[in-house]
């Protein structure tokens, strides 16, 4: 069906996306995780909770690729904030280069059947 097709196709993209998406948000921001979370849903398309965004953190810490810095908050317990490393910036502008790439190709394949 058509329908569970696009559904799957989707699931797919967005699973590929969301370390991207999470790495470019950390890039120039130290951000906590619901922040990270709260950017993420304001995506279409990306369909993203905190469930989603924590496991893959833990990953991303355990390659070395951000870093963890827990700070006392005045609105509550103290959070855990995530910026990316020296392995984590090279990372992500691989990451960015080859999504870029990947992009650009899909477009002008997208435009060749523009009349």
């Amino acid at each position: 069906m058509p329908g569970e097709f696009f559904d799957n196709w989707s699931t797919q993209l967005r699973k590929g996306m969301l370390e991207l998406g999470i790495l470019n948000a950390v890039q120039s921001n130290r951000l906590y995780g619901y922040d990270i979370a709260k950017r993420m849903r304001d995506i279409d398309g990306l369909v993203v909770s905190e469930g989603t965004i924590y496991p893959i953190l833990s990953r991303l810490k355990r390659e070395g690729l951000v870093a963890t810095q827990l700070e006392e908050s005045s609105e509550g317990p103290a959070r855990k904030y995530y910026h990316l490393t020296a392995r984590g910036k090279t990372r992500i502008k691989q990451m960015n280069a080859h999504w870029t790439a990947v992009r650009d190709g899909i477009e002008s394949l997208r435009n060749e059947d523009t009349p």
